[in-house]
């Protein structure tokens, strides 16, 4: 297979599963952003990175954004959202955080690629990404690549999305976002 041929066929599969995203669930993950007090990011792998990602954008929005692990994380407190990435919904520690977020009475937000597992059932919003996950079993849209390529890019590419979208609503412009932007690098 050429280059051009594989990026015709993942750039197809991308638009496969941003087509799918059903837009009443990013309705209702971006709304439950604007409401949170403080948003508590949390994933691992390669969605872990792509969530990372997310949390660094809503900081620059200008959101208060923890990592669950970071050793200067606080403690999570109802009016907070907790952003849990699992494309699999089955994560053992991820579960347990996201049951330790519940008991805290936190908003939890689970993007997953199978929603009918553990971890979304725990979950007040579930963003469902109909992409190939590891692991995965439900009716999504298949891929080429291995593993959960096209979950991972898919999570990072909507979450992107989700980024301007929000910053359109919210009337932030990139400069204003610049300003929060890192300067001792």
């Amino acid at each position: 297979m050429s280059f051009e041929e594989l990026s015709n066929k993942i750039l197809k599969e991308l638009n496969e599963v941003l087509l799918r995203v059903e837009q009443h669930s990013v309705r209702s993950f971006m709304d439950s952003v604007k409401k949170a007090n403080r948003i508590f990011c949390v994933g691992v792998g390669r969605e872990g990175l792509a969530t990372r990602a997310f949390a660094m954008r809503l900081m620059h929005m200008g959101k208060e954004v923890h990592w669950i692990w970071d050793d200067t994380t606080p403690n999570l407190q109802k009016g907070d959202l907790l952003i849990l990435t699992s494309g699999s919904g089955e994560i053992g520690h991820l579960h347990y955080v996201a049951e330790m977020a519940k008991s805290a009475k936190v908003t939890i937000a689970v993007v997953t690629g199978t929603p009918d597992r553990k971890t979304p059932k725990l979950a007040d919003v579930v963003l469902w990404i109909p992409a190939c996950v590891y692991k995965g079993k439900d009716n999504v849209v298949p891929s080429i690549q291995p593993m959960g390529n096209l979950f991972e890019q898919s999570l990072l590419i909507l979450f992107d999305m989700i980024i301007i979208l929000l910053t359109d609503e919210l009337n932030i412009s990139y400069l204003q976002m610049s300003e929060h932007h890192r300067n001792v690098e």
